[in-house]
């Protein structure tokens, strides 16, 4: 087995819903289920090997009795921190980062099931399958990495999932430090490139808690774009790192698949309860006026007065419920829109996140390939030089001359030479690229036309042309200096 990657994914929000809740401790509708399992990633009769790592960094099984906002709130209420998006219309501080743990796929199920036969494909029975101790050590290890680095008193909940195609652990943390909420302070930094480094940091200590389990840490490409790399080992690296970002990119699908499904959930709620509160409304006002009408015959003496302070009891009463039924539904409507706002807030972020990673594949093949290509033309034209000399050291003096005043008898008997000149050239410093040739041994082969790139010239003829001045200039005759 090609050696293990490691994987850690950071994904920070405003809040957590009920129903990321739910995805996370299992606590899913039938509709939610089958959903779940049409995407054949889901195997409900793995459900039950999936466990929790709590306080003291112990196994248990998942909690379902206590949603992950309401285990949040409880922290909170019991070290007395007030959650800075309590009360605001929209919540608009990160006062959660997720974290998804894992590796590559094959260690993974090896961690969590040994040697036992699982049967991946959609719909098969696994409730035969036991959880190995092996993945509960790795949990335990993994907790006590995020435990150490931003404290356990933060960790509203650790969830292991066995129950899809990929083991992995679900960290919910609460970015918290000396009593107060501080996401900047601890995770992004003052800038872009102080997130970069310290999440760089974060994947290189991570695998180091890896390493006894057989999975390292996936290449930066900051890292890797710069070193000097065989074709293989590049061939290597691309395949490695792009099968990581093709993995993230193919969860992030899957959270953006399951949001837009909770979205439409939302949506159908608040648009329930909007039509409730409209209609409640409307039957408010029809009882505030049957009561004006009341209180307007009571005023004239008109009709049994007896008779119309019950009806008008009567209908304060029951337009009491109503505001009660009122209130209820507008408190119920306003945290259903801010729960829809959280989803769909969270749908750009996971959104703007897997274009990133689109992105960066798209930006680390180009870098790969194009340095790939240099290689091989560095090679090609070596081989080139190469098999010229040999060619030349054979030929009789008449054949010879074949070759003379051509770029390819100046690049292979001075080719290095040739692209210093060259390389002047191309970067506009025509009065270098003419000293260096003079004092190399060069100053011959002067153009009669006008020196300088054209307008409309791309790099690469510009680069020939380069080529062809610099290696006229490099010849041991007299002549002219380009003109500029």
């Amino acid at each position: 087995m090609a050696q293990a990657k490691q994987v850690l994914d950071v994904h920070v929000s405003k809040g957590i819903t009920r129903a990321q809740s739910n995805e996370h401790l299992r606590c899913r509708s039938e509709k939610a289920r089958e959903y779940a399992m049409s995407k054949g990633n889901y195997d409900p009769t793995r459900e039950h090997l999936n466990f929790e790592v709590v306080r003291g960094g112990k196994i248990r099984s998942v909690d379902t009795s206590r949603n992950i906002p309401d285990r949040m709130a409880e922290i909170l209420r019991s070290r007395g921190i007030k959650d800075p998006n309590e009360g605001l219309e929209e919540p608009k501080f990160r006062t959660v980062v997720n974290i998804i743990f894992g590796g590559s796929r094959e260690r993974m199920q090896e961690l969590a099931f040994g040697s036992q036969t699982v049967d991946f494909e959609n719909n098969s029975d696994n409730s035969h399958v036991e959880r190995k101790s092996e993945i509960e050590q790795w949990a335990k290890d993994v907790y006590t990495f995020v435990s150490g680095k931003y404290g356990e008193q933060n960790i509203a909940a650790f969830v292991v999932h066995l129950d899809e195609l990929n083991p992995h652990v679900h960290c919910t943390l609460l970015p918290i430090k000396d009593g107060r909420f501080a996401y900047k302070e601890i995770f992004a930094g003052k800038d872009k490139f102080e997130y970069s480094e310290r999440m760089k940091k974060l994947h290189s200590d991570f695998a180091e808690v890896n390493r006894k389990w057989g999975m390292s840490r996936g290449s930066s490409i900051a890292e890797t774009g710069a070193r000097h790399r065989t074709t293989e080992e590049y061939r290597r690296m691309l395949s490695e790192e792009c099968t990581s970002i093709e993995e993230s990119i193919v969860r992030h699908q899957e959270a953006l698949s399951s949001l837009r499904s909770d979205i439409r959930l939302a949506e159908r709620r608040v648009k329930g309860l909007t039509t409730m509160v409209d209609n409640i409304r409307q039957e408010m006002e029809e009882k505030q006026a049957r009561l004006l009408a009341i209180e307007n015959r009571l005023l004239s003496q008109n009709g049994d007065t007896a008779a119309i302070l019950r009806q008008k009891e009567k209908l304060e009463q029951e337009l009491f419920a109503i505001q009660s039924r009122l209130a209820d539904k507008q408190d119920k409507l306003q945290l259903a829109d801010r729960q829809l706002a959280g989803l769909k807030d969270e749908m750009d972020s996971v959104r703007e996140r897997t274009e990133g990673l689109k992105e960066e594949a798209y930006r680390y093949s180009r870098e790969v390939h194009s340095k790939v290509d240099s290689l091989l033309k560095d090679a090609m034209l070596e081989e080139m030089v190469n098999e010229h000399r040999g060619l030349s050291a054979r030929l009789s003096l008449p054949d010879r001359q074949i070759f003379d005043n051509s770029l390819v008898r100046s690049v292979a008997e001075r080719g290095t030479e040739v692209m210093q000149c060259a390389t002047m050239l191309f970067l506009g410093m025509v009065d270098d690229a003419t000293t260096f040739a003079e004092t190399h041994g060069g100053g011959g082969g002067g153009s009669d036309l006008k020196w300088g790139r054209d307008d409309d010239e791309d790099n690469r003829a510009w680069a020939l042309r380069c080529m062809r001045m610099a290696s006229r200039m490099m010849r041991p005759a007299s002549g002219k200096k380009p003109k500029r």
